[in-house]
């Protein structure tokens, strides 16, 4: 019997005010991180981060729409053709024009089985909820 898991972003659990889509859980992937985050046009308040304590490596990659993303220093666009690997200990920050972007990332330790943080697994409380 086929083992898979098909279903449509918009009816993925979401959070972050419907910003973050648990996609992960939601498709019951246990080997790495995935999430679907949609920004709204004229963003500007996506925190920049790195991920140097836990070690996490993402790959991000603009599904609909553009953002451009700056990488100390270096911006990069965000676009359905130019997905953009970042390592651990660099830090990262998105933001968007005139348009909204639905962006995927992929996330997974090097050398480590993945473990899914608390907050994304269906049925945890929104961190925005508080």
């Amino acid at each position: 019997m086929a083992d898979y898991t098909a279903q449509r972003i918009d009816e993925m659990e979401a959070i972050y005010g419907g910003a973050f889509f648990r996609a992960r859980a939601s498709l019951g992937v246990s080997s790495f991180g995935l999430a679907v985050f949609d920004l709204p046009p004229n963003l500007d308040a996506y925190p920049e981060h790195d991920h140097s304590e836990d070690g996490q490596e993402e790959v991000y990659l603009a599904l609909e729409g553009s953002a451009r993303m700056q990488i100390e220093g270096d911006e990069v666009t965000l676009d359905p053709s130019t997905p953009v690997r970042v390592a651990p200990g660099t830090k990262r920050r998105i933001s968007t024009g005139d348009q909204t972007a639905r962006i995927l990332v992929i996330s997974g330790i090097p050398g480590k089985p993945y473990e899914a943080p608390q907050f994304s697994e269906l049925g945890e409380p929104d961190p925005l909820a508080g």
